[in-house]
């Protein structure tokens, strides 16, 4: 139960360092792009989604805390389900169409 609360408050504070627009080195592939790629990249809406996805994974992960407090495997898979599906959900939407480019 420990390792899902650190966990959380991790995932809390990578989500508030990220909606208060920092922390852009912490993005993997961001810091792998070359300065003309990064000059193209919204970094703002950028960091602001990766806060919002910061949020959305903590908060799945309630469902493992919960899940571990009444000793219910369920609820934990069911949080494990969601935390998955949004890292996919992450993955996909960032990587296809134009997003993040600048206008």
């Amino acid at each position: 139960m420990l390792f899902t609360l650190f966990v959380m408050v991790i995932l809390l504070i990578l989500g508030i360092t990220f909606s208060m627009g920092k922390g852009r080195s912490l993005i993997v592939g961001y810091n792998t792009m070359s300065e003309e790629e990064k000059a193209e990249i919204d970094e703002q809406r950028l960091l602001k989604f990766m806060g919002k996805m910061m949020f959305a994974l903590a908060g799945s992960r309630v469902f493992a805390l919960v899940g571990e407090y009444l000793e219910i495997e369920l609820i934990i898979y069911v949080g494990l389900m969601i935390f998955v599906g949004i890292i996919f959900f992450m993955l996909v939407y960032t990587n296809r169409g134009k997003r993040f480019k600048r206008e």
